[in-house]
């Protein structure tokens, strides 16, 4: 009875057909590479003279990503993850993604992209991206 009292309002009305059509849209979605949160998750955090990120990438092979640093202050992961091949069975639920990816970060700092470090292994990326000297605290002499 609450419900059919708010329908009747044009306002409560119009964003229960709003609602209706993001989650029309979010379903749709479902179905999408990866769904609707940022892919990979990842972890970024500064340590002694350099950045360094987890990725998590369930899945995914070696061969299957390729990553980048443009501009010095720019990392991007890229990849694929392949669909699933289901032989003899009909899928039910899907809820982990597959198909292309791209994320791209801007750092915090500009790092030195030729001292960059990647290792892939059991399904996390990790990445160290050392500061540029720009980046580096310099001590600046005193003169009295």
């Amino acid at each position: 009875m609450f419900f059919s009292r708010l329908t009747m309002n044009p306002v409560w009305r119009s964003l229960h057909d709003m609602q209706h059509e993001v989650n029309r849209v979010f379903d749709r979605l479902g179905h999408h590479p990866f769904g609707m949160g940022e892919f990979p998750t990842l972890n970024l955090w500064e340590a002694d003279e350099a950045l360094e990120v987890e990725a998590e990438l369930p899945g995914l092979e070696l061969n299957d990503l390729e990553i980048f640093v443009t501009g010095r202050n720019q990392l991007t992961i890229k990849g694929e993850r392949k669909s699933p091949a289901v032989e003899k069975g009909v899928t039910h639920r899907q809820e982990r993604g597959y198909g292309k990816f791209e994320r791209t970060l801007t750092l915090p700092y500009s790092v030195n992209e030729e001292a960059v470090e990647a290792h892939f292994e059991h399904g996390v990326l990790k990445i160290r991206l050392p500061k540029h000297e720009s980046a580096r605290p310099r001590k600046i002499e005193i003169k009295g």
